[in-house]
């Protein structure tokens, strides 16, 4: 039987009842830490015997997350060297000279020469870098629409939404919730632009962290008891401008990159 490639596959196998009979708090927890080689798909109690079989009672231990981004990335970058730069710069609507192709992320310049060297004032990594090398490559091929949908939404979304919410908007809740001034530095920083009060949240901001797959934050502040909710949308063009992975790495990397800026002011 074939080795599940994301967590998402092993989470499919499981009653999804969250019994923590596991010692997790959730299935998706367990499917996490079955991906990762920390748990055994057998010590979920409810999986029916003939699923557990298939796998033998085990799934390899996979790299982590990070690695393979990693290793993603180093791929790009050598696939970077083999195309023209600079004949994808009309295509990105791009500029290019002096032997680099220049874009805009976040409303900063984001340089990248044929050896895949990148230059640029924010401070990227790899679930950044990664969808930005798949733009260049393979993307921005359709002109946004200017609707906004949920990324379960999106056609790819379906399998990895359970996963968006755990990685990118229940933790940029947390940062809202504790970091007063996220929002204000989304605008100043990172070229954010207020929006209209969408879905009648608090707080509605765009960014453009690539030029056609821009994002919409929504925030709700706590009240009267309720607790505080934040949604991300995207355009219903995504995943014709980039790929749906590129699409969640893409939040991935840009939550993390506001939980550092949180933590840089002393927020946990």
């Amino acid at each position: 039987m074939p080795q599940p490639n994301n967590p998402m596959e092993i989470f499919k196998l499981l009653e999804k009842s969250n019994c923590r009979k596991c010692n997790e708090k959730t299935c998706l927890a367990f499917s996490v830490a079955v991906f990762k080689g920390q748990k055994q798909l057998d010590e979920c109690p409810r999986l029916e015997s003939d699923i557990i079989e298939q796998f033998g009672g085990k799934i390899d231990k996979k790299t982590t997350p990070e690695q393979d981004m990693d290793e993603s990335l180093e791929q790009l970058k050598r696939k970077i060297a083999t195309i023209d730069i600079a004949a994808s710069a009309q295509r990105l609507g791009a500029s290019f000279s002096n032997g680099k192709l220049t874009i805009k992320i976040l409303g900063k310049d984001f340089s990248l020469d044929s050896k895949g060297n990148v230059t640029t004032d924010i401070h990227v990594h790899s679930w950044i870098l990664v969808p930005v090398l798949n733009y260049i490559i393979d993307g921005a091929k359709t002109p946004v629409s200017g609707k906004w949908v949920p990324f379960r939404e999106l056609e790819g979304g379906k399998t990895w939404y359970r996963l968006f919410g755990q990685r990118c908007e229940k933790p940029l809740k947390k940062v809202a919730d504790t970091y007063t001034d996220l929002f204000e530095d989304m605008i100043h920083i990172f070229n954010g632009k207020p929006a209209e009060n969408h879905y009648a949240s608090d707080i509605s901001l765009v960014l453009h962290p690539l030029p056609k797959v821009p994002i919409l934050i929504c925030y709700w502040k706590p009240e009267d008891g309720l607790e505080s909710s934040l949604n991300i949308f995207f355009d219903s063009t995504a995943e014709d401008n980039l790929n749906i992975e590129s699409v969640y790495a893409l939040a991935v990397g840009l939550v993390r990159m506001f939980e550092k800026i949180s933590f840089r002011h002393g927020i946990q």
